[in-house]
């Protein structure tokens, strides 16, 4: 008897745990436009030299091994809903019993002017790689004055994307970059903006203060209550009516379902997919949605917050709603579980919130070091991070300050 086949749209923390979570029971091909996952919740080291590109990235066929699941390199086109096939760019067709739909985000600019021409995404290697250039080109600009040229790096989103890219910045100007060139490094400005009253709005007002006070401390300039009008080259312009000069701006002020999946033919709610509390697409029995671009919604009927864990979840949970399925066995529904939230901002600086367990300081920060190795893929990318980490450690020097974009 033929297994039953399951293709999977995406490569991310959702569609490879349920790719594993499926194990050798089906017949499984996971289809993504890069043949690696990326480890997001890293991905900012790798933006200000903390980490090199290849330890947060690692091939899909090799952790598809395990569980003898197949890879298809590209992007889907189309689905063919009667004949339960699904097209990529590639022009290959593959037969579904099951399609997961696990297609993740990409940056959200909000209708904001210039935020694609003008700043600069973290949403991929490509552009972490493209941040990371872009500061040291700005430095290097700077090491040939000896007067008072300044060079400001604003980022934009005082989530906890924003807020580690902020902190991870200061620390590098005022580690490694401070030693390379003092002069040079003393007149980089790093400016955190954030449109609501307060960072990381997902924690705590206490430990919400408690990171704005430390950020100030590392000579971040936090600005709450900010909203950004336009960004131009070099310049942001706010809704106030003001301009902050802003030679690199970073935008890590959230994101939207990947707009591929309006080629699919499937109900979208808002940008995601429109999916029942059984994570079935609504009138599409057989498609799955999971992670980022599920449409999922918490008892208050608000959208499940895309982060990693959310997505892993759900993707362990629809890998158990398909066998059920195959066994006939009836469908539950989706409950999250809130395991808490952690942000760093820097060395010995971390805040962790689990329920009403609230924490920061070395040992918030080793909880973060810990659980990020834990979930990293591959045990050559964990060797390698510790590697990296402990001699940024040791010596406050940060060894991948390589302008290597193909500019």
């Amino acid at each position: 008897m033929a297994k039953t086949k399951v293709v999977i749209l995406g490569g991310g923390f959702g569609g490879m745990a349920a790719a594993k979570a499926l194990g050798r029971d089906v017949d499984v091909t996971v289809v993504d436009r890069h043949n690696y996952q990326t480890f997001l919740p890293l991905l900012y080291q790798v933006s200000t030299a903390g980490l090199a590109a290849d330890h947060v990235a690692y091939p899909i066929r090799g952790a598809l091994q395990k569980s003898a699941g197949k890879f298809r390199m590209g992007t889907p086109i189309s689905i063919d809903h009667k004949n339960k096939t699904v097209k990529l760019d590639s022009s290959e067709v593959l037969p579904f019993d099951h399609l997961v739909v696990a297609m993740g985000s990409v940056t959200a600019d909000f209708g904001t002017p210039g935020v694609e021409e003008f700043a600069l995404g973290m949403k991929s290697i490509q552009e972490a790689l493209a941040i990371r250039a872009e500061v040291m080109r700005r430095f290097e600009d700077l090491c040939r004055f000896e007067d008072d040229t300044k060079f400001s790096i604003s980022v934009i989103g005082g989530g906890p994307t924003g807020v580690e890219m902020a902190g991870a910045l200061a620390e590098l100007v005022r580690g490694p970059l401070m030693n390379d060139m003092a002069h040079a490094a003393k007149h980089i400005h790093i400016r955190l903006v954030e449109a609501g009253p307060r960072l990381l709005p997902m924690f705590s007002p206490s430990l919400s203060e408690k990171v704005k006070k430390t950020l100030e401390k590392l000579g971040v300039e936090v600005m709450v209550n900010t909203a950004v009008k336009e960004v131009e080259w070099r310049k942001i312009d706010l809704k106030s009516g003001e301009s902050i000069a802003s030679e690199v701006t970073i935008w890590a002020a959230g994101v939207k379902g990947n707009p591929a999946l309006e080629a699919l033919s499937l109900p979208i709610d808002r940008t995601r997919l429109d999916v029942e509390q059984t994570l079935q697409a609504k009138n599409y029995p057989g498609i799955w949605g999971v992670g980022d671009i599920s449409g999922a919604k918490s008892a208050d009927g608000r959208f499940l917050p895309m982060v990693a864990p959310v997505a892993m979840q759900q993707g362990r949970f629809v890998a158990a709603q398909i066998l059920r399925t195959i066994k006939g066995e009836a469908l539950k529904e989706f409950k999250y579980k809130d395991k808490g939230s952690m942000a760093t901002i820097g060395r010995h600086k971390a805040i962790v919130e689990v329920r009403k367990i609230k924490y920061s300081g070395f040992f918030a920060w080793f909880t973060w070091l810990f659980l990020h190795l834990f979930y990293l893929m591959g045990g050559r990318n964990r060797i390698g991070t510790i590697a990296d980490w402990f001699w940024n450690y040791f010596t406050f020097d940060r060894g991948n300050r390589h302008i290597m974009d193909s500019m």
